[in-house]
């Protein structure tokens, strides 16, 4: 991100009206030391609005995964490659996750109930199975949920 802002470009509004401008133009005024001239409140929401992003992740990474969990553990005769390559994937960008940002891992235990619930009525909804069919506390512990090599048994 070097791009310079030209001195014929107006930077009223940048935000507003082209984001990776004002990001690369942010990034340059805080590399040559004029913090004064840094929009402190929209780059303080930029950050925060990144972790809140990363969370989203990890709960849409975790109920994707979770979904399929569910779908290969009660619908043994529907399996697929497909559920197997979704697992791989899903778990692997919440290994990735977790790589770049370790404390994102208890995160993903914090929420691991609540998106169980909500893979438990996706399963359901997506199966046309009851969602009784389902058991109300996850069969699958975090641990397994990540392990590369667990794939459920019904």
């Amino acid at each position: 991100m070097t791009t310079q802002l030209s001195s014929n470009i107006n930077s009223n509004n940048l935000y507003e009206r082209d984001y990776y401008l004002w990001l690369s133009h942010t990034a340059q005024l805080i590399k040559e030391g004029k913090f004064s001239e840094v929009d402190t409140a929209k780059l303080i929401e930029e950050i925060e609005d990144t972790g809140r992003s990363e969370k989203r992740a990890i709960k849409s990474n975790l109920v994707i995964l979770l979904l399929h969990l569910l779908k290969y553990k009660y619908q043994p005769a529907k399996r697929t490659n497909s559920w197997k390559a979704s697992l791989r994937k899903h778990r692997r960008r919440l290994r990735d996750d977790f790589q770049i940002s370790p404390s994102l891992k208890r995160y993903f235990e914090e929420v691991f109930d609540e998106c169980y619930q909500n893979s438990r009525e996706q399963a359901a909804d997506e199966t046309g199975l009851p969602l009784n069919t389902f058991p109300t506390l996850s069969p699958f512990t975090p641990e397994q949920s990540l392990n590369p090599d667990y794939l459920p048994e019904n």
